[in-house]
């Protein structure tokens, strides 16, 4: 029947709990609670005052070694155990000091009885002066520093976990992380506030078990005293001896590992911010400066020559740091040394790489040339600074536009003259200009001459007259009501209107998949409906370009997707495609050029005009061009341009009005003399916007 049990051996039941931690935990745990209520035998006392010094140094010795406080994020559980564990030998150690101490020193176990006769010397006085020193610098010195530590270290790590969160989700936003190393540092973050605020609570468990040493030692002393005089017969001397000796013994059993383990708990909640282990954060910083101990050898042996104080304790000092300072200032200098021979070997080994001949093919789609006086203005502060004004552009127009525009690319030319500059477009130059650092450029809103000592020149973006001043001229320009505007935002505004003028160049078919890809989810399945089977990647490029070329913005493209899907039901002309896209984007058409009481200004363009330009079209089908007669074209341009004057003179910027059928074709006539000029057809005209007609052509 009990067959079985034969293979049941103390070795086996060893290695289940070794495989099963989660039984071995639970067992050690109610032990600890069998000892708080029953009595505990005098060898299996020495046993476990043992297990628990050991257990204190093994604590003591992973805070010294882990790197990171999080390497030992388990010290809050381990901290209450062994606060259990010496709190239910104290209570077992109490029972058999009332109840056996009258028969010896040897009653309470031989660790007891040797820690107190060790300490004590015979003299009970000294043990106790020394068992209450132990308490203070636990209590009063290590627990509390701890403690205090671990209470600010939870409080700014919980304040700072907001800022942390932020920059993790920056980082990830930028690209410079990944999903899954987000998710870690996200985790990283939820343990180490958990941690700190753990180890904000666990300090008080050290703190107290200090005040319950110190009672139980109250308690041990005067029951023993009174145990031994009243029921044992001793008399008083005896029992003082020996009930004092065990139980300053036994508190000293008691007190040394709570000051092990609270030290481990000051050095992993002061270690917050360090990287490595103890031994090596502490020599590191100690030796990082020779200095500081070559005035410390100093200080030491200038001690050593004073009157009444032992020369050799300083002299000894004093030459060891001076030697440690001299051999780190040698060693740190040879470092130097080796780090540069090192770098002129591999430089000198480095075969000298040939470029090849296919960076030549390589092309800038953005470049920014500037002269050698330019310079300051890549290195300057604050607002003066034209890489952050680049930057905040590729924003603004990625914003306004729904494009983002390539990166520019910034290089000095010395062939240019030094306060010039030059844009260039797929390396074709698209502007140039000059500007002065350290002046302002003043322009006249109404376009006259400004009546201010500088200057005289022509604003680069827009042709008006300007001047260059000097600073301290500012004042006295804003006060004149003259536009002030600083160098950079001179350049910055150039390349805006430069970019505006090219943007049907720069949008490339990479570019185009790109803005498809980024699309939501809710529109992936009209983009696999469109592409390829009814229109190509290249088909969207077109329309795209074509309303980029008139400046109209793309950033709605889920509505341009849905007009491009409309049309090419019906035509495959591109032209009609766009004109359909553009009907569609008519709220966001007449919003972009309505004035600023939300009306929208317009030259309407006569009959006359309409029936010439639809009787200049020639072709079949749709494939028409214009074909006007030259003198006529003449005619149109120039009665244009005089409406167009005198709608400007009166305050407005109006919008051409023309049918439908013929808006391409007279816009193709209008952007060759008057770029600016939006032409915008019927069909584009919200139903809700208001109408105010400044002229007819």
């Amino acid at each position: 029947m009990f067959d079985g049990l034969s293979d049941v051996t103390p070795g086996s039941v060893m290695s289940s709990l070794a495989k099963r931690g989660d039984l071995a935990l639970a067992l050690g745990v109610m032990a600890i609670i069998v000892v708080l209520i029953l009595p505990l035998p005098a060898f299996l006392l020495d046993f476990s005052l043992a297990i628990s010094i050991t257990f204190s140094v093994l604590v003591l010795m992973t805070a010294l070694f882990i790197q990171k406080p999080l390497e030992f994020s388990a010290f809050p559980t381990v901290l209450l155990i062994a606060t259990m564990l010496r709190l239910a030998l104290n209570l077992a150690s109490t029972r058999l000091i009332l109840g056996e101490g009258h028969e010896g020193t040897d009653s309470a176990g031989k660790v007891i009885e040797a820690f107190g006769n060790f300490v004590m010397q015979g003299n009970f006085v000294i043990g106790v002066i020394v068992f209450s020193i132990l308490v203070i610098v636990n209590f009063v010195v290590i627990t509390k520093g701890s403690g205090r530590i671990a209470e600010v270290a939870a409080r700014f790590t919980l304040d700072a976990m907001p800022g942390k969160q932020m920059a993790i989700d920056a980082d990830l936003s930028a690209g410079l992380i990944d999903e899954k190393e987000a998710r870690e540092r996200r985790s990283n973050l939820e343990k180490e506030s958990s941690f700190f605020g753990a180890m904000d609570g666990a300090s008080k468990f050290v703190r107290g078990d200090a005040v319950a040493g110190l009672l139980i030692t109250f308690i041990n002393i005067v029951g023993g005293i009174i145990v031994g005089v009243a029921q044992n017969g001793m008399n008083f001397g005896d029992a003082a001896h020996t009930y004092t000796l065990l139980t300053i013994g036994d508190g000293l059993v008691s007190q040394i590992p709570a000051l092990i383990v609270s030290t481990a708990a000051g050095l992993l909640v002061s270690k917050a911010g360090v990287e490595g282990a103890a031994d090596q954060a502490l020599f590191d910083q100690l030796s990082g400066y020779p200095q500081a101990l070559g005035m410390s050898s100093f200080v030491m042996g200038t001690m050593a020559f004073l009157p009444g104080l032992p020369a050799i304790p300083f002299l000894a000092l004093a030459g060891g740091a001076g030697g440690l300072a001299y051999y780190l200032t040698r060693t740190r200098k040879q470092r130097v040394v080796d780090a540069e021979a090192a770098r002129e070997s591999e430089a000198k080994a480095a075969p000298v790489a040939d470029e090849p001949i296919s960076t030549a093919l390589k092309m800038d789609e953005l470049r920014l040339e500037i002269g050698y006086a330019l310079l300051p203005l890549i290195n300057g502060k604050d607002h003066q600074k034209l890489t952050d004004q680049i930057k905040a552009l590729r924003r603004q127009i990625a914003s306004d536009m729904g494009f983002v525009m390539p990166s520019v690319r910034i290089l000095d030319n010395v062939q240019i003259d030094a306060n010039s500059y030059m844009i260039r477009v797929k390396e074709v130059e698209s502007g140039r200009g000059e500007v002065y650092v350290g002046q302002l450029l003043v322009m006249d809103p109404h376009g006259g001459q400004i009546q201010l000592p500088g200057l005289h020149t022509t604003e680069p973006a827009f042709g008006l007259p300007a001047t260059w001043i000097d600073e301290g001229l500012r004042e006295e320009a804003s006060f004149r009501g003259y536009t002030v505007v600083d160098p950079p935002t001179v350049l910055t505004t150039h390349l805006t209107e430069i970019i505006k003028d090219n943007m049907a160049d720069l949008l490339s078919y990479a570019e185009v998949q790109k803005l498809l890809d980024e699309l939501g989810k809710e529109h992936k399945k009209l983009v696999e409906d469109l592409v390829p089977s009814q229109i190509t990647i290249t088909g969207i490029q077109r329309v795209l370009q074509t309303l980029l070329t008139e400046r109209i913005s793309i950033r709605d493209l889920p509505t341009i997707m849905e007009g491009i899907a409309e049309a090419v039901g019906h035509t495959q002309s591109l032209t009609l495609i766009t004109e359909h896209v553009r009907a569609r984007l008519a709220r966001q058409i007449c919003a972009a050029h309505s004035d600023q009481n939300n009306a929208l200004p317009l030259v309407t363009m006569s009959p006359r005009w309409e029936q010439a330009f639809a009787e200049s079209l020639v072709g079949q089908g749709e494939e028409k061009q214009l074909a006007m007669q030259p003198s006529l074209l003449q005619e149109f341009i120039g009665t244009m341009r005089d409406r167009f004057e005198e709608a400007a003179q009166a305050g407005d910027v109006p919008v051409l009005l023309t049918s439908p059928g013929v808006r391409p074709y007279v816009r193709s006539i209008v952007e060759r003399f008057r770029p600016q000029t939006f032409v915008m057809s019927q069909n584009e005209i919200h139903p809700r916007i208001k109408l105010r007609t400044v002229g007819s052509v």
